[in-house]
């Protein structure tokens, strides 16, 4: 019966998550300045131009003694991976919502995620915008 109900749940959260229903919750709590982990992820949405986000996300990698590995560049959507010292992945998306709003998501860990360290970057961001 539980294993049933289990399933039925996570068959729903995984039909919102495909039609975008987590997203949009995701977005609106962010918008409200705050953080949300949600699967292994820290999402925040920032009163900040898209290209000035970027440019926040760089000097906040660059704040911690870590460099941009790579930087893919889509219409509205930037991701900036870099890695800690001891091969800890670091992903930064940046997506641009408005002219002068963006979502800025960042995953630390591959496997384990790491949330402490997703906020460490996440904050050093918003101190660079």
């Amino acid at each position: 019966m539980f294993k049933k109900t289990g399933i039925f749940v996570l068959t729903g959260l995984l039909l919102m998550n495909i039609y975008g229903c987590l997203a949009i919750f995701a977005g609106a709590a962010a918008g409200a300045g705050t953080a949300v982990w949600l699967s292994g992820k820290l999402t925040q949405q920032f009163d900040a131009s898209y290209e000035r986000t970027i440019d926040a996300a760089d000097s906040a990698l660059r704040s911690l003694k870590l460099g941009v590995i790579k930087e893919s560049k889509e219409a509205n959507v930037t991701q900036l991976r870099s890695e800690y010292s001891d091969g800890k992945n670091i992903w930064i998306d940046i997506r641009k919502v408005t002219e002068t709003a963006t979502k800025v998501e960042v995953r630390v860990g591959a496997v384990s995620h790491d949330k402490a360290a997703s906020e460490k970057i996440l904050k050093r961001i918003q101190a660079h915008l």
